[in-house]
């Protein structure tokens, strides 16, 4: 499934669901965890389970509690007919096929958040032994200063701190590893849409696949960084059909530079991409 954008909504905000759905995005996230007061979590669950009985025009996956928090059960009964589950604190492949099992017949794909604590960074490369119930891998920069007692993963200009930049790179990694998505994590300066170009075009460039997004607002600039542009499905197809007409090449000339089978794959993973 192509997932550019994932747009989060509070779970006890069901005036605000239909507004996400049409927003653009490839897929909402509906909050079931950190978006919710504790208080109305039990609300939030029964507009979720509401909302996802009828048929929707977007995606929808929802994100539960973590469930050592005791509220698996109750968080499950509210996801059917939802797209996919987002795992918040996860830590590892472990975590995921717990979660799988919780979940038994009613088999939905998963999209663990997987640096939030950290146990889960030193997991990141276990993902491939359950990549069959995978959505993607994300990641986060909110939990896990807090976890570890620093003050912020920001530098003053928004720049990640180096041990933020190191987690980041892991998680790409381990998406990779996989064989799934990976998810770039939220832009928080929600008015700051040319902040949030930079850094979602910094996230397309490094190979990441989508992003995810906490407003509205930001929906059409994730997607345009994640949708390859005309003139780049162009130069991709060039090299397809050039390997494909020389099968025997390890190496061709096409528009005065060198290209291999790196290239040859990167210009694939294009074009599926562009294909959605």
């Amino acid at each position: 499934m192509r997932l550019r954008s994932l747009l989060f909504v509070p779970g006890d905000r069901p005036e605000r669901f239909e507004k996400a759905a049409g927003s653009g995005a490839d897929a909402i996230i509906l909050d079931l965890e950190d978006s919710v007061a504790p208080d109305a979590k039990a609300a939030a669950r029964e507009a979720v389970r509401r909302y996802l009985a009828a048929p929707a025009g977007v995606r929808r996956f929802v994100r539960i509690n973590p469930p050592a928090e005791g509220a698996l059960d109750a968080d499950l009964a509210a996801v059917r007919g939802a797209d996919g589950v987002m795992l918040p604190k996860a830590e590892g492949a472990e975590g995921v096929a717990s979660l799988a099992a919780a979940m038994g017949t009613h088999r939905l794909p998963i999209l663990p958040v997987a640096t939030e604590t950290p146990a889960a960074v030193f997991a990141l490369g276990s993902y491939r032994s359950v990549a069959d119930r995978l959505a993607g891998l994300t990641w986060g920069a909110e939990d896990l200063p807090a976890a570890i007692g620093a003050t912020s993963a920001r530098e003053a200009d928004g720049r990640y701190t180096p041990p933020y930049e190191v987690v980041r790179t892991l998680a790409l990694l381990g998406a990779h590893a996989a064989g799934v998505a990976a998810i770039e994590t939220v832009f928080p300066a929600f008015r700051d849409l040319e902040g949030l170009a930079s850094y979602a075009a910094r996230g397309a460039r490094d190979g990441f696949a989508g992003m995810m997004a906490i407003h509205p607002s930001q929906v059409a600039v994730i997607n345009a960084a994640f949708t390859p542009t005309a003139e780049a499905i162009a130069a991709a197809r060039a090299i397809v059909d050039a390997f494909a007409a020389n099968p025997g090449a390890g190496a061709l000339q096409i528009d005065g530079r060198m290209v291999d089978a790196p290239h040859l794959k990167q210009a694939r993973s294009m074009l599926a991409r562009a294909d959605g």
